[in-house]
């Protein structure tokens, strides 16, 4: 395998391939091409710069590639592709010339050692999204949140209503959403709620026990049945027992308790009750721990989908009100895909999918002392390369290489250097936006890659690239032979 890459990943690079080479039994080579930034690398400034050995079987171009890499090499010549070119060039089989990752520390994951592809396409839980006190809001304020919420992955939206305070409009409510296109549930225990309910197209009605459990055999609707308290499976029995004999479709929900009120004697009675009925359709309400337990819910929701899965729960309950649950409905979308695909392989839910992996990053990837002393020996130009790992941010320009763990300290440090004259207030603002992120990255135990965003799982949202639009802005004023360079 032949490596292409820029001066500046040399050191790194080589690190990376011998160590991939030494695990996967191949031979290998690097080509430092007269570039300093890999990520410039393109297949028609290749064309003229690359150098294969004679016992080369395979050219490695930087990851930056791919996107152009069969494109024609020109509108005279549209059936050839600059992987043909390459590929004459290096006399292999076009098939031969591929692109690795963009990040030389990936090869060993690219080449793989440590990903594989899934279909996380499947799933097997109902999410059922609540709508609290919905009553309160009106009729266009409920349908827009509940295609938000469809958006994010629910399956059917609960209408929450007041405890004590009927709403005699709640019709309206259910009409509006099932017009909208959504499946609909009711949560109430007020008879009248749920017989308009019903009638405006509601099918499922949450929640039954001893207390109207005779109305529900007159619904002509799907119920849930619960005990009437959370301990009393006996009760629990009795209401089954009662819906069956009436023909009434049903779901079982023990009650999930949230901790400090007996949460882990309720979940085993989630436990207890798929043993005795094994042929019911059961559903868990999860927003009494995500809402009540001071812990970002995620990780709760994982957990607790996995439970489901396990016991056959075909469907969850839950909300988010709570500031640190707001994304529990994505989170759940994503949990159930994760789980099923768990257990439909008998495998851990590890290395498939990195949503749900938010505050910290899934595997860090440093660079040795070795490579980050080449850098900034390397370094000619007045740019700025920020890294960040092990506890230290670093700084590095031409003839400048700053340390230290606060951003005010190292600019404050940059400002009185020399190399600073070009620093205007724009540059500044960068810099000290790319210097609070590094901090950032190192505090949670992220991985820092200057103008990228960080990585948040399912709620990492992209930026725009500023500092190869400043590179971009400013080379008509470098010289050609770094223009050059650069194309």
């Amino acid at each position: 395998m032949h490596f292409v890459t820029g001066r500046l990943a040399e050191v790194a690079l080589r690190g990376a391939a011998a160590e991939a080479a030494e695990r996967y039994g191949f031979a290998h080579s690097v080509q430092v091409t007269p570039i300093t930034v890999a990520a410039l690398i393109t297949p028609k400034w290749l064309s003229r710069h690359l150098n294969v050995p004679s016992t080369t079987t395979q050219v490695v171009l930087p990851g930056y590639c791919e996107s152009v890499l069969d494109d024609p090499i020109s509108a005279e010549a549209p059936q050839i592709s600059w992987r043909q070119r390459l590929a004459e060039i290096a006399h292999l089989d076009p098939a031969n010339i591929v692109c690795g990752p963009k990040d030389c520390r990936d090869i060993d994951a690219w080449l793989g050692g440590k990903t594989r592809e899934v279909d996380l396409s499947r799933y097997s839980i109902e999410i059922i999204a609540e709508i609290n006190h919905a009553p309160r809001l009106s009729l266009d304020e409920i349908v827009a949140l509940a295609g938000a919420l469809r958006r994010d992955g629910a399956d059917r939206i609960d209408v929450g209503c007041d405890a004590g305070r009927p709403c005699r409009v709640i019709g309206d409510y259910v009409a509006a959403l099932v017009d909208a296109g959504h499946r609909v549930s009711i949560d109430t225990f007020d008879e009248q709620e749920t017989r308009d309910a019903i009638r405006s197209g509601a099918s499922l009605v949450l929640s039954v026990n001893s207390s109207n459990r005779r109305a529900a055999a007159d619904w002509g609707c799907e119920v849930v049945a619960i005990p009437d308290t959370p301990e009393d499976l006996a009760s629990l029995d009795t209401t089954i027992e009662f819906l069956d004999r009436h023909a009434v479709p049903l779901r079982l929900d023990p009650i999930l308790e949230p901790i400090g009120s007996g949460f882990g004697d309720s979940v085993l009675r989630y436990a207890q009750t798929r043993d005795r009925y094994p042929d019911h359709a059961m559903m868990m309400g999860i927003g009494n721990l995500t809402e009540l337990t001071d812990v970002d819910s995620a990780g709760v929701n994982m957990l607790l989908l996995g439970l489901c899965e396990e016991w056959q729960v075909g469907s969850v309950l839950t909300t988010q009100v709570i500031n640190w649950a707001r994304s529990s409905i994505r989170e759940c979308d994503i949990a159930r895909r994760l789980v099923h695909h768990s257990i439909a392989t008998g495998t851990p839910p590890k290395r498939l999918s990195d949503q749900l992996v938010m505050l910290r990053d899934a595997k860090l990837r440093p660079y040795s002392e070795q490579a980050i002393d080449a850098l900034a020996e390397g370094i000619r130009d007045n740019n700025y390369r920020i890294l960040a790992q092990d506890g230290v941010i670093h700084l590095i320009s031409g003839g400048l290489h700053l340390q230290g763990d606060e951003p005010f300290a190292i600019m404050g440090d940059l400002l009185q250097r020399p190399q600073a004259e070009n620093v205007d207030a724009s540059h500044a603002f960068y810099l000290g936006f790319e210097l609070a992120k590094a901090k950032l990255a190192i505090q949670l135990g992220k991985q820092y890659e200057q103008d990228e965003a960080l990585r948040w799982g399912h709620l990492t949202v992209e930026e725009q690239s500023h500092r190869l639009a400043r590179r971009a802005r400013k080379s008509g004023k470098r010289s050609r032979a770094e223009a050059d360079e650069d194309r």
